[in-house]
């Protein structure tokens, strides 16, 4: 075993199977890729990588699976079960392309609209890549492992069933029977959201972003049980741990709101992704046999995606290319803190969203609403705009993820039970998703932004989204228009906060400290 001394986990164990895939050019480079992108831009204790994370989602993997050993040898954990559960924590985010959500989040979704790629499935082909180009499938044998099973198992770990699963199929995995179906639940968890990778990156994010982490992963591996459910083996834990849960899930809430979906972070993003695009097509990167890829292609070819990282930044810009010219005044701009301009903030009302397939009309729609009897000196078109639409929740979209978790009592530790959010707090949230849409403009002048400020508050009366917090400072002449926005009733009127605020002096104002 080597030793290694981690910030976050102190000083951890890593079986030497794992070290001789740490030190591979393939795994290496996640050493050069920024684990929260564009945020470290905003959040200068930020600088963390993928490779740090990566140990560690290695690390609590084996914590996990060998703890569930140790309470239940009923469950029949091998040797080898526990090797593969911890190669799958290492490997998950092998697929990062340069500044990790950003390039599959943003880049590859407008470089190659046809494509759908994600960083797991990216994550899969390195790992076989990884495996093939440094000769490891021998070195597994060595350790006990068998190839044509455990590579299969470690695969669908990150990224689920290899193949399309037959339909009514009662198992969709290859690589471990049903009987060992929590195995699958440890580092990606497709049925709530609760494993080791939410649990390394909560603790590593917040202690480098400096925001406090409420949930403490050592009490759920005290508490981590199998019980049977629906005729598969969950990983469930102890009732009275509902609320930690909750928890959990509004740290990663705030974790989003407060630095992940960061505005002048997203930003930052975008103008990167701007820059990308438009250097796309004269970067070249060397893949298997000589062939040239582009930095929207190199994710086709794993031998040109391992050079892919954060680095491609500094190469544009100090690039003396001049087809590059418009991509390195981009990334100049960020150096110099040039950034585009923060117009406003709305969400729609409800139940309502904004589909998918709609994202890319919603520029030219502000550029259009333009209120009539406001004489504006700067002329709005779409491509002035950027509109970034966030959509919120807790790792489900609109489900509460509680729901898809069991819990067992101290008087039956084999029987799983369902606790309704009802049975917890009356404070818990009504709802688990909302949408922000936000709107930037890349001009700067002050002409410019005075003009999308109006044409966005009378965007939002138009389509009946909440009014911007200061729509009432920017655009004094649109917000009187909508009754809504200025009943004292309202929860969007000023006058509401003023009464609710006098109410809560009256309501406290004998509470002895």
């Amino acid at each position: 075993m080597k030793v290694i001394n981690d910030p976050i986990h102190g000083h951890i164990e890593l079986h030497p199977l794992l070290i001789r895939i740490i030190d591979t050019p393939q795994f290496q480079r996640l050493r050069y890729i920024k684990q929260l992108g564009g945020s470290y831009y905003i959040f200068p204790g930020a600088s963390h990588n993928r490779f740090e994370h990566s140990l560690g989602v290695g690390y609590l993997a084996g914590c996990l699976v060998r703890a569930l050993r140790e309470k239940q040898p009923e469950l029949q954990i091998s040797g080898r079960d526990v090797l593969c559960v911890q190669i799958a924590g290492l490997c998950h985010d092998l697929g990062h392309g340069p500044f990790s959500h950003m390039f599959d989040g943003r880049f590859i979704p407008l470089a190659r609209p046809n494509v759908k790629w994600t960083h797991e499935q990216g994550s899969v082909m390195m790992f076989e890549h990884l495996v093939n180009s440094n000769g490891l499938k021998a070195v597994m044998e060595q350790y006990g492992l068998i190839p044509e099973e455990d590579i299969c198992f470690i695969k669908e770990q990150i990224t689920g069933p290899l193949e399309t699963p037959i339909k009514d199929s009662l198992w969709p995995y290859k690589g471990r029977p049903k009987e060992k179906s929590f195995l699958y639940e440890i580092v990606a968890n497709k049925r709530n959201g609760i494993d080791v990778d939410k649990w390394d990156y909560f603790a590593r994010d917040c202690h480098h972003l400096g925001i406090q982490n409420n949930f403490d992963y050592q009490r759920f591996l005290k508490f981590a049980r199998v019980c049977e459910v629906d005729n598969r083996k969950r990983i469930c834990t102890r009732d009275k741990e509902v609320g930690n849960l909750y928890d959990m899930f509004h740290t990663r809430n705030t974790l989003h709101r407060r630095a992940y979906q960061h505005k002048v972070g997203n930003i930052i993003d975008t103008m990167i992704t701007d820059a990308f695009l438009k250097a796309d097509p004269y970067i070249e990167i060397t893949g298997a046999e000589g062939k040239k890829y582009h930095i929207s292609t190199a994710i086709d070819d794993m031998e040109a995606f391992t050079k892919l990282t954060d680095n491609i930044f500094l190469e544009i810009l100090y690039s003396s290319d001049p087809n590059l010219n418009e991509a390195r005044e981009i990334l100049k701009k960020i150096e110099y803190r040039d950034l585009y301009k923060y117009v406003g903030e709305t969400k729609p009302k409800g139940k309502i969203r904004i589909e998918r397939e709609n994202y890319k009309s919603l520029p030219e729609e502000i550029a259009r609403a333009k209120p009539s009897d406001i004489p504006l000196e700067a002329e709005l078109k779409a491509e002035d705009l950027i509109v970034d639409v966030i959509n919120m929740d807790y790792g489900m979209e609109d489900k509460n993820p509680i729901d898809h978790v069991r819990f067992y009592c101290k008087s039956d530790l084999s029987k799983a039970v369902m606790i309704t959010k009802d049975q917890v707090s009356e404070f818990l949230p009504e709802r688990f998703a909302e949408q922000l849409i936000r709107v930037y403009c890349k001009k700067t002048d002050a002409d410019t932004l005075f003009a999308v400020k109006q044409h966005f508050v009378h965007w939002c009366l138009i389509r009946d989204f909440t009014k911007p917090q200061d729509g009432d400072v920017v655009a004094p002449l649109i917000t009187p228009r909508k009754a809504e926005w200025n009943n004292m009733d309202s929860a969007q009127s000023p006058d509401h906060f003023r009464e609710r605020s006098k109410f809560k002096l009256r309501l406290f104002q004998d509470d002895s400290m």
